[in-house]
């Protein structure tokens, strides 16, 4: 009923969908993941064990959290704490960028489906008043018909823009949410790791 416009709608709606489950599916348990390896890592960093905090690390190398600590903990252990520092930041903007992985299809279809559905609508309305025209007779009724099917595509264009956006939101809080988390335990670990230093020094990757 929204002629045209509606397709380039409908496939933005399964797009965004598609987008949708895969995102939730990627980052499901990521916060209590991360929290669960830090905690097995700071031990064995803060008793200058750091070949079994790498090991750990490389077992869970399929979630971000494992890739960050494996990455700021194989660092050369001599380096400054502002370098390490910058290391890591970089580590996690990597990480981070991954997990924003799709969302640019999100925010592409919160922001044009409700103008592709207005041009669907306008459209639709210059066929009504055409067909009016060619016929030379009608009145509100005719044109009324016209205008019902073709508001349709702006009913489309909008849920599809609503959904989309609600979800982009979503995405982008809890992505922010994750990379404070990271952060915090990318310093905890840093600073176990100079306690580490300053108690077993050179030794500190013994296992």
């Amino acid at each position: 009923k929204g002629a045209i416009a509606t397709y380039p709608l409908i496939f933005m709606s399964v797009v965004s969908v598609a987008v949708v489950l895969e995102r939730l599916w990627s980052l499901r348990n990521i916060g209590s993941a991360t929290l669960r390896l830090a905690d097995s890592i700071l031990e064995p960093i803060g008793n200058g064990q750091r070949e079994l905090a790498l090991a750990i690390c490389r077992q869970n190398s399929h979630s971000p959290a494992g890739r960050i600590f494996l990455n700021v903990i194989s660092r050369h252990a001599g380096e400054s704490f502002e370098t390490m520092s910058a290391f890591a930041a970089e580590t996690m903007f990597e990480e981070t960028q991954k997990l924003r992985k799709y969302l640019w299809i999100l925010g592409t279809a919160a922001s044009s489906a409700p103008f592709i559905g207005l041009l669907g609508t306008v459209i639709g309305i210059i066929k009504s008043f055409e067909s009016m025209a060619i016929v030379g007779t009608g009145g509100f009724s005719v044109v009324a018909a016209g205008i019902s099917e073709a508001l349709v595509a702006t009913a489309l264009g909008l849920g599809v823009a609503i959904i989309a956006v609600m979800f982009y939101n979503y995405f982008q809080t809890r992505i922010g949410n994750l990379n404070g988390l990271f952060r915090i335990q990318v310093n905890k670990i840093l600073q176990k790791m100079r306690q580490g230093e300053r108690t077993y020094g050179d030794h500190s990757t013994q296992s």
